[in-house]
């Protein structure tokens, strides 16, 4: 199945730590099968960021929801099981992690939903209501890969590219570590938040074919570094 991550920036290594507590299915790393939902992910979080926002591209092996080695929890639709599973794991006063899932399938708690649900915790609206009000809603999907053992279950697509990408950002992170004196996580960032790097992870502006020096001149030059 191919499936998309919607960001800021391509994504060319998946870090579960960076991942956001309290979602629909618990922290881990979220994909889609719905091309068009990614995308409006990826303009929403490149708005926020200040780029222009990338869609990843992988390919999830199926055989993953039946693998014995995984625990998987799949829900085909938004059902009373759905909506108790989110509001656990949406609760702050939940444990990190509050299941102990490998991989979770569903439908997706989208700003629409949300406000059904922020009106079910509030009282306002029965789970009987709730449910029924979601019974025609526009189809979405996500992924959850919670843990280390499920992110061997996807692919980039295209990943020669992807390598490519990370050998260039390697070289430039260690050189703005020695030459600019930043510290990892702040030369990280630098690069990693830049328009030269949103131009990087757009594989038809080609940029990846260039020298990481030429790439790294280009960063210098957005961030006005000597």
């Amino acid at each position: 199945m191919k499936i998309f991550h919607g960001s800021y920036t391509a994504i060319s290594e998946i870090d579960l730590v960076k991942g956001r507590n309290n979602l629909d299915f618990g922290k881990g790393f979220y994909v889609t099968n719905i091309r068009s939902q990614a995308e409006f992910w990826a303009t929403r979080m490149g708005r926020l960021y200040k780029t222009d926002g990338v869609v990843s591209e992988f390919e999830f092996y199926e055989n993953a929801f039946e693998h014995y080695e995984l625990k998987v929890l799949r829900f085909s639709d938004y059902t009373e099981h759905w909506l108790d599973f989110a509001v656990l794991n949406r609760d702050p006063k939940s444990p990190i992690p509050a299941h102990d899932y490998d991989i979770v399938e569903g439908p997706v708690a989208n700003d629409d939903v949300n406000d059904h649900i922020n009106d079910y915790l509030a009282g306002f609206v029965s789970k009987a209501d709730f449910l029924k009000e979601l019974a025609h809603h526009k189809p979405t999907h996500q992924i959850c890969l919670c843990t280390v053992r499920s992110l061997q279950m996807i692919e980039p697509i295209d990943k020669k590219y992807y390598v490519d990408v990370k050998h260039i950002s390697k070289p430039i992170i260690e050189q703005l570590i020695t030459e600019q004196n930043l510290e990892k996580y702040a030369a990280a960032d630098a690069l990693y938040n830049s328009k030269t790097f949103s131009q990087l992870s757009d594989k038809t502006i080609e940029l990846h074919k260039k020298q990481w020096t030429e790439i790294y001149d280009m960063l210098k030059i957005e961030l006005n570094l000597k």
